[in-house]
Formats: C-alpha cells, sequence, structure tokens
C-alpha cells in the first residue's frame, strides 16, 4: 500500500454541489483546493435526487395540466410512455457518470481525489482510494466537510434484510413495480408517490400521522392528498410501520406489518422517513466531535465547537436547511469566508455582501413538485405562532384570477400571506395550485428583502397571470386591515 502527502489551502470533503461551490470560491480567491469524493461528483442532487426525481415528475404533472386544457384534454388521456420517461431520467442523471463535472474541476483549476475521506486530526484528512492507497491532506486554512445527508431507516424488524428502497433506488429503477408502498408523507414521499403511480404503480402511501406535508401551510397537504386520491393512490393515515419481511428472497413481494395488526402487501416498499447526516465516518471523533452527529456552525458554516476555526460543514450536515439551492447558497458564503480569513477575499465579495449565510433562517424557498405544485418561502402560520411573531393572515383562492383560469379549467389553488404587521413587510408566502412553482422567487424576493408593502404596490403583476395573485393579496389586506 502506497502513500502520498500533499498540501493544499482548501480541503472539501464531498463533491455534490455543496462541496463543488465550496471550492469554486475558494479557487476564485486564489486558495489552492482539492475534492475529495468516493462516490460520483455531482452527488446526491445529480444522481439520485433534484434531477432524476424532477425528470420523473415533469411528464405527470404536464399531463396533469394538459388535461384540464380545452381542446387539449382529449389529446392525454392515455398512459405515459414509460420507456420515454425513464429514458429522460436517464439523461438528467447523465447516465450515472461524472465525467463532465470532472472536467468542470479541471477547468476551474480544482484537484480531485477519489476516495473515501476521513479526518485524522486538525487540518489532517486521509483518503483511502479505490485502488487500496492512502493519500494525506493538509489544510493550510480551512477543511470543508459537504458529505450531505442519507436515508433515514428506521429501526424495524426484518427491514435489513427486506432490501428497501430510499430514493436512491426509487429515482434509479429500471422497471415499474407493480405494487409500491410508500413510507412516509413528506416532500420525498408524496412526489415519488406522484410519480411511480403515474408510471403504473399501484401505490400505498403510509403515513404514520394525520396528514400530508405538515411541516406546510395546512390546506397544502389538503390539495396534494385530493389529486393523490384522484389518481388512485392509496392513502393511510395513522399507519405505522411494525415489521418488514421480504418473501421468497429477494424477489419476492414484500409483507409491511402495520401497529394494530394489518398488513399491506406490496413488490417494493420505499422509505422517505427523513434524513440522517453522513457524518458516521468521517473521522469527527478525531476532532472532539461525535461521529452521526450534525454539525452545529455559525453563519459562515464554522463549526463552533473546534478549536482554531478551521473545520467547516456546508449544506445538509449542518442541518439548517435540508435543500441544494440552500447548500450552495451557503457554500458561496463559507467559500467567501474562507478567502477572507485567509486575507485572499475575491474583490467583488464585499459588492455582493459574502461571508453570511442569514436567507436560510428567514426566507428558505421550497417547491413540491407534486400535483398541484406546492411552493413556499419563510415562516408558516405555525411557525409564527411559536415564535411569537405578530403576523397578519392573508389567504386568496387562485381559482378567481383570470390568469388561473386561462391556465386551466377547473383550477383549484390558494395563497397565503403572512404580513409582520409590526414591520410592514411579508414573513412568508406560501401557494398550491398548478404552475405555482414559477411565482415562487418573487416572493423569496420580498421575503429575504423585506420589502415595504406600501413598495409593493407598485411592483405591478402582467394581467392574465397567475402573478396576479400580489395585487389580490395585497388588496385584501388592505380591506381586512381597514
Amino acid at each position: 500500500m502506497d502513500e502520498a502527502s500533499r498540501t493544499y489551502d482548501v480541503v472539501v470533503i464531498g463533491g455534490g454541489p455543496v462541496g463543488e461551490n465550496v471550492a469554486d470560491r475558494a479557487r476564485a480567491a486564489g486558495l489552492s483546493t482539492v475534492i475529495v469524493e468516493r462516490e460520483l461528483l455531482g452527488g446526491e442532487c445529480s444522481f439520485w435526487a433534484c434531477e432524476p426525481s424532477k425528470a420523473l415528475l415533469r411528464p405527470v404533472v404536464a399531463r396533469a395540466d394538459a388535461r384540464r386544457v380545452p381542446g387539449l384534454s382529449q389529446a392525454v388521456r392515455g398512459p405515459l410512455d414509460v420507456d420515454a420517461v425513464l429514458a429522460h431520467r436517464d439523461r438528467m442523471a447523465a447516465y450515472w457518470k461524472d465525467e463532465d463535472q470532472a472536467d468542470w474541476l479541471g477547468s476551474v483549476s480544482v484537484d480531485l481525489v477519489r476516495g473515501h475521506g476521513r479526518l485524522v486530526g486538525p487540518r489532517q484528512v486521509s483518503v483511502r482510494t479505490p485502488d487500496g492507497d492512502t493519500v494525506r491532506l493538509t489544510a493550510r486554512h480551512a477543511v470543508a466537510l459537504c458529505t450531505g445527508t442519507g436515508t433515514a431507516l428506521p429501526d424495524l424488524p426484518g427491514l435489513d434484510t427486506a432490501g428497501p428502497w430510499t430514493n436512491r433506488e426509487a429515482t434509479a429503477a429500471g422497471r415499474v413495480p407493480g405494487r409500491l408502498a410508500v413510507v412516509g408523507g413528506g416532500v420525498v414521499a408524496v412526489e415519488l408517490a406522484t410519480a411511480w403511480q403515474a408510471l403504473g404503480s399501484q401505490v400505498t402511501l403510509l403515513v404514520r400521522g394525520d396528514g400530508l406535508l405538515t411541516k406546510m401551510e395546512p390546506f397544502a397537504g389538503e390539495l396534494v392528498t385530493e389529486d393523490l386520491l384522484e389518481a388512485g393512490v392509496d392513502i393511510r393515515l395513522g399507519a405505522e410501520v411494525a415489521s418488514v419481511e421480504r418473501q421468497s428472497g429477494t424477489d419476492g413481494p414484500v409483507r409491511i406489518g402495520l401497529a394494530g395488526g394489518d398488513e399491506v402487501t406490496a413488490d417494493e416498499v420505499l422509505f422517505a422517513t427523513g434524513r440522517a447526516p453522513r457524518t458516521a465516518d468521517v473521522g469527527l471523533e478525531t476532532v472532539g466531535l461525535t461521529p452521526g452527529d450534525w454539525l452545529t456552525v455559525d453563519d459562515t458554516c464554522r463549526v463552533t465547537n473546534v478549536a482554531g476555526g478551521w473545520l467547516y460543514a456546508v449544506g445538509d450536515v449542518n442541518g439548517r436547511a435540508l435543500m441544494t439551492h440552500q447548500g450552495k447558497y451557503q457554500a458561496r458564503a463559507a467559500g467567501g469566508a474562507i478567502g477572507a480569513r485567509a486575507g485572499r477575499a475575491p474583490v467583488d465579495d464585499a459588492r455582493w455582501g459574502a461571508h453570511a449565510a442569514t436567507a436560510d433562517h428567514v426566507a428558505v424557498p421550497q417547491v413540491v413538485f407534486t400535483s398541484p405544485e406546492i411552493a413556499s418561502v419563510g415562516l408558516t402560520t405555525h411557525e409564527a405562532e411559536r415564535t411569537g411573531r405578530r403576523v397578519e393572515v392573508v389567504d386568496y383562492d387562485l381559482a378567481r384570477l383570470t390568469g388561473a383560469q386561462q391556465y386551466a379549467k377547473g383550477y383549484r389553488g390558494r395563497a397565503r400571506m403572512l404580513v409582520d404587521t409590526d414591520r410592514g413587510t411579508v414573513a412568508g408566502v406560501t401557494f398550491a395550485g398548478p404552475g405555482v412553482g414559477e411565482l415562487l422567487h418573487s416572493a423569496t424576493i420580498a421575503v429575504a428583502g423585506e420589502v415595504p408593502l406600501e413598495r409593493l404596490w407598485h411592483a405591478v403583476p402582467a394581467f392574465p397571470t397567475i402573478s396576479e395573485v400580489w395585487l389580490r393579496l395585497l388588496e385584501t389586506y388592505r380591506d381586512t386591515a381597514g
């Protein structure tokens, strides 16, 4: 076994979009940088999450929208072309090859070491390569952990031998299971239930709680529930899984035992039961941290309880906002902060307000790509109540908009705006309905920019578009507030 040693200004463990952005910003500051990646460059988002899942969902949602359009609805009554959908998914996942990502790293002068990287002390990383060699990396300024998260599987009898699906198997599957049980009621669960039901599975959704998407405004989950039921999904609320058993070897059906004695049989079972940080085997114990824990960071994503200020944890691994776009946002801040602390900040950092990630406290945008779409940013009503924030809740029925009526016959949707009555700004927005994902950035600007309501009156929405909801929300607030 050979051992080599190299020294860089910055060592990044994890080559997903977050790690790539940290490395890009550090390199832009003139710092020598290396990425360590044990799987595929591009990470979960490119190959097993955002890209392939949205490729599966896009034809489903487009067909659902088309079926609501007079003159077009009859033309889209047939089933989806499954082979074409899966081929499109494969293209969007780059056929699970990362040569383009590796070429990009080379174009920005970031080095790559493939293998499993672990901390072995302050500013020290040991990499076990696929060939069994060891590469020892020393960081002059910073090590950034960008290892993301994986599915948090529950401790259930029989699960370890049942071969359950996680998001990885569900987004990469090459065939449609006849029966698919989905355990969970959050974003991953409802998106993949939507996709696979439309592709031909009979989906049973097993939800331990009393509704779907319970972290969002209640009407969001209610509207998604209505559409899933209409599509034929069997939704079972209050269903707690107690055991899982794969029958007749690895190819047999799965028997899922529920608390109370009921059973569900499926060809595959997908667990979408939350995420856990990938920190169990990255050497945290060598720097005084606990393996498997989420990492606590400041607003520059620097780990707060490691002496010397050299360790950063960026993206999902710090638990602040588990979405790719937020991780990339954090990465830009962290990379800029690393450059600034090394005395090598890019010239544009002051202009663009780098070195602090604050939007993931107050303005996290999220789209759920179901039918209907759900888009939200900022506080929900429940969060405002829990934190003691004084808000006025303003609701509007999207179906009343001419733009929505043009979009689809029988449009169903709803909008909610939370007005901070002390500041006169928007504290949160949730949209639910076909096509609302494209409304989200305007809401994000309003929340993150703390735009005063008196200025929002002068942001005139085009007619007839769904964005006219902004005017109607403001009018509703004016009328109800007196």
